[in-house]
């Protein structure tokens, strides 16, 4: 049978994943009436230092545990399309799943950063994007490139229920609960942590 389903794409290295990709999936869910979330873990991002990188299924494991959603589904697919970039991922799972209303789900640092990525303006018209607002970030990433120059095709947030089947390029900004969570500051507060287990006087 056709998969027919509204899915909602958040890709990223998720080291670690962490209750923030939770809270935007689910509000993504609700908000967009997606009946579902793909955690797209990358083998690697092109555009970070990848060496200091957990395996995979390292990856995928903490992502089924943190998004404990019947909905929310972290899947290192990438890795079997042999895919590096968004782009070609995306236009693999499209061929895949021709029937699929695809939206690309993506925080305000994304937006911001958005220009950065490999052929941007072809991942725009290949599919509808959400912007999730992000503590801090909102003004950045709207006055940015990529949101300057697709701003023609933003729609009101009233309209974020339509835009699973809007055709692209269409995007929303979306505002509500936010989290000052990242995987950076995870990643740095751990090493800090452990760094003073190691040197605490022993009693």
């Amino acid at each position: 049978m056709a998969d027919t389903r509204r899915i909602g794409l958040l890709g990223g290295s998720f080291n670690p994943p962490h209750a923030a990709h939770r809270l935007v999936s689910v509000e993504a869910m609700k908000r967009l009436g997606l009946d579902a979330v793909w955690w797209l873990v990358t083998p690697g991002n092109p555009l970070k230092d990848n060496r200091a990188l957990p395996p995979l299924e390292q990856r995928l494991a903490l992502a089924r545990q943190v998004a404990a959603h019947p909905r929310i589904v972290p899947t290192g697919i990438e890795a079997r399309l042999g895919t590096v970039y968004t782009v070609d991922t995306i236009r693999a799972l499209k061929r895949r799943y021709p029937q699929a209303r695809f939206t690309w789900l993506m925080g305000a640092d994304g937006l911001r950063d958005f220009h950065r990525w490999k052929d941007w303006q072809a991942i725009a018209r290949l599919l509808p994007i959400a912007v999730y607002d992000r503590e801090g970030l909102r003004l950045a990433a709207q006055a940015g490139r990529a949101a300057h120059a697709l701003a023609r095709f933003r729609r009101p947030e009233s309209a974020a229920r339509a835009l699973a089947g809007t055709r692209a390029p269409a995007w929303v900004f979306l505002h509500g609960k936010t989290s000052a969570l990242s995987s950076t500051w995870l990643r740095q507060n751990t090493q800090k942590l452990q760094a003073s287990h190691r040197i605490a006087p022993s009693h």
